[in-house]
């Protein structure tokens, strides 16, 4: 267990330096192709820590969602990110938006995840990475840390890329105030 522990936190402290120090376009991204902004977003149903035991992205039409993929759970920026998160949950729900937190850990990890940090938004367990390669966001045998805004109709609006998880739910909120006020 120590072990893997060591190479997650090691593996995400490289993606990290990577994005910190060299952002990239979208093309070129770590985890693959994403898929194009002003398209419907990839569909899926994965199961989760909370509620029914799966939830589907068509669940949130009328809604605006806010994925974001994570390397593992108990990491320090993947902690980070969903504390920073959590904090603003009442700011998303005020803009009609809900987060859904995707990575390769299991169920029940996401369950003590979320008991230990107070999260209370769901975590989507993408066990074989089928959802982050859709979205390409997934490294073996990890998901990449990227997020990505769908307006309430399905359409993907917004990429992020190099998140950094201190700062990454406040700009997150801007970008979404920016879309809001948009005239599709």
């Amino acid at each position: 267990m120590l072990r893997k522990s060591f190479t997650i936190v090691l593996l995400a402290a490289c993606l990290a330096f990577l994005a910190w120090f060299n952002p990239v376009p979208a093309a070129l991204a770590l985890g693959g192709k994403q898929p194009p902004i002003g398209q419907p977003a990839p569909e899926f149903t994965l199961p989760t820590n909370s509620g029914d035991g799966e939830i589907s992205l068509s669940d949130y039409r009328g809604q605006w969602i806010v994925a974001y993929f994570y390397p593992a759970d108990f990491t320090g920026g993947c902690t980070l990110e969903a504390q920073r998160f959590q904090k603003d949950l009442p700011k998303y729900h005020a803009k009609n938006t809900e987060i859904l937190g995707i990575s390769a850990d299991s169920v029940d990890s996401h369950a003590e995840f979320c008991d230990a940090e107070g999260l209370k938004f769901p975590l989507l367990a993408d066990t074989d990475g089928s959802v982050s390669k859709a979205y390409g966001s997934w490294m073996r045998p990890y998901s990449v840390r990227h997020s990505f805004i769908i307006d309430p109709d399905g359409i993907l609006r917004e990429i992020f890329l190099g998140v950094r998880p201190a700062i990454h739910s406040s700009e997150v909120l801007a970008r979404l105030d920016e879309l809001q006020a948009a005239d599709w």
